[in-house]
């Protein structure tokens, strides 16, 4: 059921499709990337904030809400991620995570997985 959701979001992510804003949310509380590493880190340091409306960070899989900071460029959404930026803790709260780790992490958070 999860993956039939989330393969539901992407394909409407991909056709640039609207979605409600609970459809945000919930398409964001059931995100999870499909490699499990990645997953750990993600249910361990990204998912409060990103799977929280009230938290003031992009949903995930919610890509209206990236683009403008996707726009900046991969190199600024890592320091902003690495140093912290407004409300955002310095590394996302993962203290594991390595430069790569963000980079794939921000691709799937921002719907942008290739």
């Amino acid at each position: 059921m999860r993956r039939a959701l989330l393969a539901a979001v992407l394909v409407l992510s991909a056709c640039g499709a609207s979605r409600s804003p609970e459809q945000a949310i919930a398409a964001a509380a059931a995100a999870r990337p499909a490699d499990e590493r990645l997953a750990g880190l993600y249910e361990n340091s990204c998912r409060g904030c990103h799977a929280a409306p009230d938290s003031g960070a992009p949903l995930t899989l919610d890509r209206a809400a990236w683009n403008p900071r996707w726009s900046k460029g991969e190199a600024t959404l890592i320091e902003h991620t690495i140093g912290g930026f407004n409300g955002m803790p310095a590394g996302g709260q993962c203290f594991t995570c390595t430069a790569e780790d963000y980079r794939a992490l921000i691709a799937f958070m921002a719907a942008r997985e290739e």
